[in-house]
């Protein structure tokens, strides 16, 4: 078999320990195709964002690079700009036909809280090759609001899988007239396209920007802040709005969309050709995401958006990414939104859990 591991293999990696935590899982930390990390107890604030490369270890990495230590027992602030290196309470020692990937959670991507995994030897951000055996670390760098965390918080998450699993354009055709993985005809190339919502059916809020002075966000703290604290709305009556450089939004994908229960998907976070702006930091899709919403009609994808060196018009129904269909290895047991904690299942425009 080939594809992404459900939740029941992944426990079966944890009890031959090819995953180490070092302590006992939490509650809801294992999800339908993912596992969630926990953050270790300090915090190595550095001087630049790095990757450990081919024969290094991140740990040698920090000592050139640290410049004090946080500890995150009794929690602490990251501060908005700063860049840290934490030591995750999860290794890996992977069999030599499985390998992982890992993004932000959906929480922590609407927060504008780049979270990025990194590892020994590594050289890119986010992939662990099949067989790795080592430490993990995320490195996190507040880009809107500082944040309270402490140890344990988990703001990514890791999927592994065994070969390849992505489905080419005619399987995933093929999948969408069996069942309809969006309302509406399907735009499919190199994975099924995704558009902006900027011409809503009610209304005309089409988004929130987040303000440039804030105070600090505790993540542990959920429906507790007022989003006018936090969050300017974006109106648009011409179906339009202007990106600002270095701006941070969340938006909504104009279409609803379904990951079928033996499917998960990844979302593409930035395409070149689409504009001059960065779509989704947290792009796991776990099997059952807006299967069950609704009768199946499906769920919106939110879209964190950050516009990067000049300013550019949005337009309702523009493409901004792109879903990366891939198959499960086997079926998952419980899926997103059915009997287990899924804040996001059926959703439409939506800020992170930690508002009102």
């Amino acid at each position: 078999m080939t594809g992404v591991l459900p939740h029941t293999q992944i426990q079966a990696m944890i009890d031959a320990a090819h995953i180490r935590p070092e302590r006992p899982l939490a509650p809801g930390q294992l999800q339908p195709a993912s596992l969630d990390l926990r953050l270790g107890t300090v915090a190595y604030r550095v001087r630049a964002s790095f990757l450990a490369g081919t024969g290094r270890s991140v740990a040698d990495r920090l000592a050139a690079f640290e410049m004090h230590r946080v500890d995150l027992t009794e929690g602490a602030v990251l501060e908005k700009g700063c860049v840290y290196v934490v030591p995750l309470m999860e290794e890996l020692a992977l069999p030599a036909d499985v390998s992982a990937v890992a993004n932000a959670k959906s929480s922590t991507g609407r927060l504008d809280l780049l979270t990025r995994t990194i590892t020994d030897g590594g050289a890119e951000f986010d992939r662990v090759p099949a067989g790795y055996s080592g430490p993990l670390y995320a490195e996190i760098c507040p880009r809107s609001f500082s944040v309270l965390v402490r140890a344990g918080m988990r703001l990514n998450q890791i999927r592994f899988r065994r070969g390849g699993a992505a489905l080419d354009d005619d399987a995933l055709r093929a999948l969408h007239r069996r069942i309809p993985l969006v309302d509406g005809t399907p735009v499919i190339s190199d994975g099924l396209a995704f558009s902006v919502d900027l011409s809503p059916a009610r209304g005309t809020l089409v988004g929130y920007r987040a303000k440039p002075h804030t105070g600090v966000i505790d993540l542990d703290l959920i429906g507790h802040y007022d989003p006018a604290d936090y969050w300017e709305e974006i109106h648009s009556k011409q179906g339009q709005i202007i990106l600002d450089p270095g701006a941070f939004y969340i938006l909504v994908s104009r279409e609803s969309v379904c990951i079928p229960p033996d499917y998960a998907a990844e979302m593409s976070p930035y395409l070149a050709m689409v504009g001059e702006f960065r779509v989704h930091y947290a792009g796991f899709f776990d099997p059952g995401f807006g299967y069950a919403a609704a009768g199946g009609a499906g769920s919106r994808g939110v879209l964190e958006v950050r516009c990067h060196e000049s300013p550019f018009v949005l337009e309702h129904g523009q493409i901004v990414g792109r879903l990366v269909y891939e198959r499960m290895d086997a079926a998952p047991q419980q899926l997103y939104g059915a009997g287990i904690a899924s804040n996001y299942q059926g959703q439409g425009l939506k800020l992170s859990k930690h508002f009102r």
